[in-house]
């Protein structure tokens, strides 16, 4: 098996992609054990030499920062810090994502300013690649001062405490241990502090938005683009002279990248009737561009954040300084999340409205896409359930980054929210793959009434695959059934 070594190097997104699907074994090179010993080195040392009070190391947290801790005390502080803070609560997040938390966390803490223990870095590591995956629950972070919360649950099964699984079955903590012949770890000072600041439960859900939004995007394209060729639409918008004097950069990619996935269709190039389409098929590059350029904007943020050290105090043993600051503010991420939600959600919008249009009856289609209509409901409700994806994305797209609430006795008085806007863009490109297979649906189905008339060869191509999962509708049935097998396409068998 290959093994990846975190060398404290800059990881891309694509790199880090490439990690979590290869299953490879990730481990610490020897510089990196190296910048982890000597931090902690001198943490020790300035401990044993020094009266000083350091935030978290030897005093209480939050508005309790200036009680001091004696010595003997600082490894049971850290103790009860991961205890008292794996307070969350709602739904178990899923397996990938808690995955992504565990080599986030050993990625920030091998720069060498947290101040752990190099064991605790390699526990962390050797979680991630047994796939062993503490349970941790939606809600609970503020998305500052850390992801509290989610990460003392990613940091109780390190110390043998709370509930984890193990290749699929549950279990506690302590019996994994038993199991295993590992024993639980036992905190240093500084070390339950470290393990809990930092963003890694947001840049989580970061890193699998980016990465989706990313195959999305063409995604939605492919299937926006065989709408166009069911619904007789027009080519002049995509034209390369109209896009480019508008100077934006997505929707001068979407526009030639429609020139090229639609070149050779018979019904594109067909003289029209009409002379306009509906704004839904004549400003995909506007709208589809637009999206990109935010995907664009957002994964360069999210890339600084995952090379980042986000926990508190840092620490920088060339300089003798330990720094209590605010690298654990989800800010950067909140935002970008939120602004991810919309463009995403506008995707699944714009696509909405061209299913509506392939059912509405109009340009020689039938009602609805089916023969016999009335006798026959045919998508009607396909698209009603859709109408109901959208309206809840656009709900969902309520920002969270906006808001903010006074916790701890007033020490952490603003909040970035951003756990919230990463939870609810998660349930956003859920919906989205579903938005798209419905209209994928629509496509196929409205396409089929214009034979013999053809698509380009790469869109017939993904006419064809698709017609392999879900069949052409002569008449009523079980559509719910269809919409499932559309999502799955989408998400897991469709090409870009």
């Amino acid at each position: 098996m290959s093994i990846y070594y975190i060398n404290n190097q800059w990881i891309s997104l694509n790199k880090f992609e490439e990690i979590l699907a290869s299953n490879c074994q990730v481990e610490l090179n020897e510089s990196a054990k190296e910048a982890i010993n000597k931090c902690r080195s001198y943490l020790d040392e300035k401990i044993a030499n020094s009266d000083q009070l350091i935030y978290g190391i030897n005093t209480g947290f939050g508005s309790l920062c200036n009680t001091a801790i004696s010595a003997v005390d600082l490894g049971e502080l850290q103790r009860n810090l991961v205890v008292s803070h794996a307070c969350g609560m709602g739904a178990e997040i899923p397996h990938e994502m808690i995955k992504r938390i565990l080599l986030l966390k050993a990625i920030g803490l091998a720069h060498g300013n947290s101040g752990v223990d190099l064991l605790t870095v390699e526990r962390l590591l050797f979680f991630y690649n047994n796939d062993i995956l503490p349970l941790v629950f939606e809600l609970g972070s503020l998305g500052a001062s850390g992801d509290l919360a989610p990460l003392a649950h990613i940091s109780l099964g390190l110390i043998g405490e709370g509930e984890i699984y193990y290749k699929g079955q549950k279990m506690s903590a302590k019996d994994l241990h038993l199991k295993l012949g590992i024993s639980p770890l036992v905190l240093k000072s500084k070390e339950g502090l470290a393990l809990l600041n930092g963003t890694q439960f947001m840049s989580a859900y970061a890193t699998y938005a980016v990465h989706h939004c990313s195959t999305m995007w063409f995604k939605f394209n492919n299937i926006a683009a065989l709408s166009l060729d069911a619904f007789d639409g027009r080519k002049e918008p995509f034209q390369s002279n109209v896009n480019e004097i508008r100077n934006q950069v997505g929707q001068i990619e979407v526009a030639s990248y429609f020139r090229q996935i639609m070149d050779g269709s018979e019904l594109l190039n067909r003289s029209k009737a009409h002379v306009q389409d509906p704004y839904s098929f004549r400003c995909i590059p506007q709208v589809h561009g637009a999206s990109k350029d935010v995907f664009d904007h957002c994964a360069k943020i999210v890339e600084r954040e995952i090379n980042a050290v986000t926990d508190n105090p840092t620490i920088f043993p060339d300089d003798d300084d330990v720094v209590s600051a605010g690298n654990f503010h989800g800010q950067p991420l909140a935002l970008s999340l939120d602004f991810l939600a919309i463009a995403l959600a506008e995707m699944g919008s714009i696509s909405e409205r061209r299913t509506y249009k392939l059912i509405s009856g109009t340009r020689a289609l039938p009602a609805f896409l089916i023969e016999n209509a009335g006798l026959n409901s045919g998508l009607m409700i396909v698209h009603y359930a859709c109408a109901a994806m959208v309206s809840q994305n656009k709900q969902l797209c309520t920002p969270a980054s906006v808001d903010t609430i006074d916790s701890s006795n007033g020490q952490e008085d603003h909040v970035s929210m951003g756990a919230n806007a990463a939870t609810k863009l998660h349930r956003i490109i859920d919906n989205c793959y579903a938005i798209m297979g419905v209209e994928l649906i629509n496509a196929a189905q409205a396409l089929e009434f214009r034979r013999p008339m053809t698509s380009s060869s790469k869109l017939e191509d993904l006419f064809s695959q698709f017609r392999k999962e879900v069949r052409f509708l002569k008449a009523d049935r079980n559509c719910h059934i269809d919409m499932v097998n559309a999502k799955n396409f989408v998400i897991n068998k469709m090409k870009i």
